[in-house]
């Protein structure tokens, strides 16, 4: 009597079989499939050459197709652990991630530094109100050699800022600044003299203390203005005449200067400002004219004071 096994039935024997003993069934199949594989090149290889035709594209496409329908099999052989094992991984991957998140945002954020480049070392930055010139930068951090903002002088200290603020903070570029800067500052005073009568001969004084470095201002001038592509920029100094709320005089200087002088600068322009006030102060009282008369020059919303001012102003 013979015995007679259906197709499904032997199927579903072999699927058994395989889940039961997946490693021999897993090299078992990867043999056979090898070897069906190479049949079949060999077999395209033997036609095309001898009907002399170039099919090594066919081939070649043919056996990626074999070694992806391989791993597709062996992968939903193993479906069940790789699914294991995937969950595994995930939950190890986000601890990790947790983890080290800090220092995966300043890789990060050297990454955005490479692709960007908003700075380069020996340039001058700020970054989170911190000014510094750029001398180190690796995959962590960025050292800075702090820069007063008010001197604009090293201060010997060294600031280590995470990359991580390259994405997250605003970075200043100031590297313009390390030679010129735009410097401005004020003077007040009681409002005793007419303000405006000093102006000419101020201007005068203020643009001889610039008049050394102008030549190299404008070239400097055209060099920023070109790399920004906007004028903004005036090489001789500017002088305004104001009041604040106190009916003070306030007298501001705004002028474009070596960096490293405008300080001496603007202690050279004060004094050449109250030199001049003074001088008229005592004009006005060789004259015989209270301090109210010699203010009536004065345009009417400065206002005017009674007494002078006993140390003629400041800054």
């Amino acid at each position: 009597m013979q015995i007679m096994i259906e197709p499904e039935q032997l199927w579903q024997q072999l699927i058994a079989y395989a889940n039961e003993y997946k490693l021999v069934a897993s090299i078992l199949l990867l043999v056979m499939l090898h070897y069906v594989k190479k049949g079949l090149l060999r077999l395209i290889k033997h036609r095309s050459t001898r009907h002399g035709e170039d099919r090594r594209n066919q081939i070649n496409i043919l056996e990626q197709l074999g070694n992806a329908f391989i791993i597709i099999l062996l992968m939903v052989v193993w479906s069940s652990e790789m699914q294991t094992l995937a969950i595994s991984i995930a939950a190890f991957m986000v601890a990790i991630v947790l983890a080290t998140r800090e220092f995966i945002q300043c890789f990060m954020g050297f990454i955005y530094y490479l692709s960007a480049r908003p700075f380069r070392v020996g340039d001058w930055i700020q970054m989170n109100n911190v000014i510094g010139e750029v001398v180190e930068m690796d995959w962590a951090k960025t050292a800075l050699l702090e820069v007063d903002p008010e001197s604009f002088n090293f201060t010997g200290k060294h600031v280590y800022v995470p990359n991580s603020q390259l994405v997250t903070q605003t970075v200043k570029n100031l590297n313009f600044m390390r030679r010129y800067r735009l410097h401005s500052f004020e003077i007040v005073n009681e409002p005793t003299v007419n303000a405006y009568s000093l102006l000419p001969a101020f201007h005068a004084r203020a643009q001889a203390h610039c008049e050394y470095f102008r030549d190299v201002a404008e070239r400097y001038k055209g060099l920023i203005e070109r790399h920004l592509e906007q004028e903004f920029i005036r090489i001789d100094p500017e002088v305004e005449i104001k009041t604040n709320e106190l009916a003070k005089v306030v007298v501001k200087v705004s002028l474009f200067c070596p960096t490293a002088e405008a300080h001496e600068l603007e202690h050279k322009m004060c004094s050449d400002w109250l030199s001049l006030w003074f001088r008229a102060m005592k004009e006005d009282n060789l004259l015989g004219n209270p301090p109210e008369q010699a203010a009536i020059g004065v345009p009417q919303h400065l206002g005017a004071a009674t007494q002078p001012s006993a140390g003629g102003g400041g800054f």
